[in-house]
């Protein structure tokens, strides 16, 4: 089934997460990606302030990267993983907002970081996405993504609950994020537990 109105994804996105809000943390409080993390921090500005977007309940990255010294900005579409995530990081700010709408200022953050989140845009919108996060990065900000390595979009069923993802197969989202303004530095699909995302780097 593919959405045609792409407010529906936002809605169906934002209601999903709600509603499963207790059990998707638990279920990716078990993912280590410790050692793309500890790549993305050393990176970064020390003590910089980094935007998770689309940061679900906080953990592991807002709260690795506090842990680490950085200032913390998460955003998301979901006030009940908000409310986690301000449960579990109280050193830092989560906002609700959503990516392909971002409300910050030109170069305000020193690194961008988005696990898991932008799978769930339209992938007619990933453009623009990218667009946001260029603008939003200081010269030479860096910022790590997870994506997919196929294109497809589709909504299925994800913890008995209505869940949307959209994707772009690889080349095209390197296309994209080049043609926002991006270096990239690497990009790979990484395996973690049973699932091969695709992760980018890229520098502005």
């Amino acid at each position: 089934m593919i959405l045609v109105d792409e407010e529906d994804h936002i809605r169906i996105v934002r209601e999903g997460y709600d509603k499963i809000a207790h059990l998707y943390h638990a279920e990716r409080d078990t993912f280590d990606i410790s050692r793309i993390l500890e790549d993305f921090m050393s990176s970064v500005t020390p003590g910089g302030h980094i935007l998770d977007a689309g940061c679900g309940a906080g953990v592991p990255v807002a709260s690795a990267l506090v842990d680490s010294g950085f200032q913390v900005t998460g955003i998301d579409i979901s006030e009940s993983m908000l409310k986690l995530a301000r449960k579990h990081v109280p050193a830092a700010t989560f906002l609700l907002q959503d990516m392909t709408k971002l409300q910050f200022d030109p170069e305000t953050f020193d690194g961008i970081i988005s696990t898991y989140a932008v799978i769930h845009v339209p992938k007619a919108l990933h453009a623009e996405v990218f667009r946001r996060f260029y603008i939003t990065l200081k010269p030479n900000g860096r910022l790590l993504v997870s994506l997919s390595q196929n294109e497809w979009e589709n909504i299925g069923e994800y913890f008995r609950e209505p869940m949307f993802w959209s994707h772009h197969d690889q080349d095209t989202s390197l296309e994209i994020i080049e043609d926002a303004g991006f270096r990239i530095i690497w990009s790979r699909v990484i395996q973690i537990r049973d699932e091969h995302p695709f992760w980018v780097m890229a520098e502005k």
